[in-house]
């Protein structure tokens, strides 16, 4: 299998180059811009924009013409389209884990993701969040994604990856859309978007109510069902349907004025579903609730003074997060004494409030001859401020056995008490023209943190222009990711205690790229790299039960192609080929869970008058299992997708597209977590079959 796909890249490549004599004339050039939108330029690599062959980093950008191509609707399915970089999911609640370059963990505190610049992480966890319920696309206007470390300049948990989510401005929708979408799973989204001059000010804004039942993929077997095996019970509600429904809000202001510029946000999350259980027992009752509100001002003066260009921001990011949960179903017993029998299941209903506040300041300067500096310093504080939990189970050991009802322990009783943390960091980047046709960036930061200490991350990147049409690139970097909450500080678990004294885990990354333009037709991106982590943080066993530890290293090496060939003005073809193959270095076995093979096709082709059709291929191949999981490789899949679209929602204008998502119904799985105990799914997690959307939209 391995071979055969490794044959593909030869194969389009010599396609290709029977091609280089087809140059597009530069209207055409500028027509496929309009179409597919502007993928040359990127800001998430230095802070500024400048051209993406150029920048110090390996990058992608995905444009709001890409998403609508598509048929995406969510940002799952537009970041599956990227280089290198798989989504998987967990068991809470089908939260995505971003896999990029074979480094996936439960939690996936490993990527930053970024909202116009602005961490959406949680203190607990490291993550977006334990309850997710999805992102909609509809008010995206780009995705910039780095793929390597980014701790020189965002700090931590820009470790594996930084994706930036760029929402639209008044200048992106000019004048108000409404919208509309039917799709498979009883989901239904409505929503309105607008963007306007209002006298001096810029005006956009956005409203999305939605509601899905989620897809009901069949999971045969869970971790019941291995204690109804073991004890003889018979408990488990497998087979049994995922449960993956939720309602859902989504809002945003974006108001801007001369050099001022305040966003404002909202997402909710309500009556969210369990997806294959918390525990890996499916929970057919349990329900979530999730509240995001954001708020930011920001100020830019591009010439405060001579040379000088700076920026402020102050910003704010509330998370509520609450769960009603049947870990366990009714009638579970975990020893056998018919006295320790959860009659009403096991039921843990946490709950959790954090605030975070974070101010910045940095400014390029320019007065230098062949440098452009940038400086930055910023504080943060990150605030779990509230807790609450109320449950029926206590451990005797290792072993969870009844309370007499469901009991409130919130405080000293529960998983977790209040916490907070502030960090104060600095940083610094020279791009320096070295010479003719070669730049060199360096940069460091210092990030200082109040519960465990100061780490330094630095990165050189030396860009070489070869040729008018190729770019070499030669990367190095070191990357964090800060210790969570839980990891620190939780009690009362003996499957999963926190330790104040770990370190930060690490990473060391050194690249090589290069980007070649034969034509104007044809774009080639290739690069390999190598990446060291160290200090892994895990929950280890020892004579308490499972204890958070800095434990080990993984290293990693891998490839990653891109290409796109626009035969002429009416059709492209593009496609990405990833591989790569992570040790865990305690085991010297395969890390585990993440594809050694990611192939993604994709052809575009117009037709007619203002229709649109979009073809794409995901092949995922090669997943093996962490160290110890007996169970065979998750199989390998590949889906294909397909979506027409006719006209643009402008004034007075309908436009319509449909789409139909695994076309031929192939059976997808994503890997459950391993545990020796037996208490997990053994058949991994099933996703979603295929799907139809239709979607409408007018503008008024």
């Amino acid at each position: 299998m391995a071979a055969c796909q490794l044959r593909v890249i030869p194969a389009a490549l010599a396609i290709a180059w029977a091609t280089l004599a087809t140059a597009q004339p530069t209207d055409e050039e500028d027509e496929l811009a309009l179409i597919y939108g502007d993928k040359s330029m990127i800001s998430i690599t230095t802070g500024a924009a400048q051209p993406i062959t150029r920048a110090p980093a390996v990058a992608s950008v995905i444009t709001a013409q890409d998403i609508e191509a598509i048929g995406a609707t969510d940002l799952d399915d537009v970041l599956e389209t990227v280089p290198g970089l798989h989504v998987s999911h967990s068991a809470l609640g089908y939260a995505p884990i971003y896999t990029i370059r074979g480094i996936a963990t439960q939690y996936n505190p490993e990527v930053l993701v970024l909202t116009n610049g602005i961490p959406m992480s949680s203190a607990f966890a490291g993550d977006r969040g334990n309850v997710w319920g999805g992102l909609p696309v509809d008010n995206i206007a780009r995705i910039e994604v780095i793929r390597g470390p980014g701790s020189a300049l965002y700090g931590a948990d820009a470790f594996s990856g930084v994706i930036n989510i760029i929402t639209k401005t008044a200048a992106d929708i000019e004048g108000t859309q409404v919208g509309g979408r039917l799709s498979s799973f009883n989901t239904q989204d409505a929503w309105l978007l607008h963007g306007s001059k209002l006298g001096p000010l810029d005006v956009a804004g956005y409203l999305r109510l939605g509601r899905t039942d989620g897809s009901k993929e069949t999971i045969g077997a869970d971790a019941q069902t291995a204690l109804d095996s073991m004890l003889g019970t018979h408990a488990s509600h497998a087979p049994g349907a995922t449960n993956l429904g939720y309602d859902s809000v989504d809002a945003s202001l974006d108001v801007a004025l001369n050099k001022w510029r305040l966003r404002a946000s909202l997402k909710q999350r309500d009556h969210g579903e369990t997806g294959p259980g918390v525990a890996q027992a499916l929970d057919p009752t349990g329900r979530n609730y999730s509240q995001r509100i954001t708020g930011d001002l920001t100020y830019q003066d591009k010439n405060l003074a001579e040379d000088w260009d700076v920026s402020l921001q102050g910003s704010y990011y509330y998370l509520n997060e609450k769960s009603s949960l049947v870990l366990y179903p009714p009638g579970t017993n975990f020893d056998g004494n018919p006295a320790h029998t959860f009659a009403d299941g096991m039921i843990g209903n946490p709950s959790k409030w954090e605030k975070h506040f974070r101010f910045s300041a940095s400014a390029f300067y320019t007065g230098f001859d062949k440098h452009r500096i940038r400086i930055g310093a910023g504080s943060e504080n990150d605030n779990l401020y509230k807790l609450q939990e109320s449950k029926n189970y206590q451990y005797v050991g290792l072993v969870p056995t009844p309370l007499p009802a469901v009991i409130d322990v919130t405080g000293a009783g529960a998983f977790l008490t209040p916490h907070e943390r502030t960090v104060k960091y600095l940083y610094v980047q020279d791009e320096w023209n070295v010479a003719h046709d070669w730049t060199l960036t360096g940069g460091i930061r210092r990030d200082q943190y109040s519960d465990f200490g100061g780490t330094t991350n630095p990165r050189l990147a030396l860009v070489w222009d070869a040729a008018y049409n190729v770019t070499a690139k030669l990367l190095a970097g070191h990357a964090f990711r800060a210790p969570s909450f839980q990891e620190l500080y939780n009690v009362n678990n003996p499957v999963a205690t926190g330790n104040p004294n770990l370190k930060p885990e690490t990473i060391s990354t050194v690249e090589a790229a290069v980007s070649w333009q034969p034509s104007g037709a044809l774009q080639f991106n290739a690069n390999v790299f190598h990446y060291k982590m160290r200090d892994i943080i895990r929950f280890m066993p020892d004579s308490t039960g499972f204890t958070a530890q800095n434990t080990g290293s993984q290293t990693g090496n891998g490839a990653e192609f891109e290409a796109s060939w626009d035969v002429d003005r009416r059709l492209r073809l593009s496609g990405n080929y990833a591989y790569q193959r992570s040790i865990n270095n305690t085991t010297n076995a395969d890390a585990g869970d993440a594809p050694h093979h990611h192939l993604y096709l994709r052809a575009d082709w117009r037709f007619g008058i203002d229709w649109q059709g979009s073809v794409q291929i995901n092949h995922v191949a090669g997943r093996d299992r962490v160290a110890g999981d007996p169970r065979p490789p998750v199989p390998n899949y590949h889906t294909a997708d397909v979506t027409l679209r006719n006209g643009k929602a402008t004034s007075g204008r309908w436009d319509f597209s449909f789409s139909i998502y695994n076309l031929f119904n192939a059976t997808v799985l994503e890997p459950s977590p391993y545990s020796a105990s037996g208490l997990y799914i053994p058949g991994d997690f099933p996703m979603a079959g295929r799907s139809a959307r239709l979607q409408a939209r007018y503008g008024l």
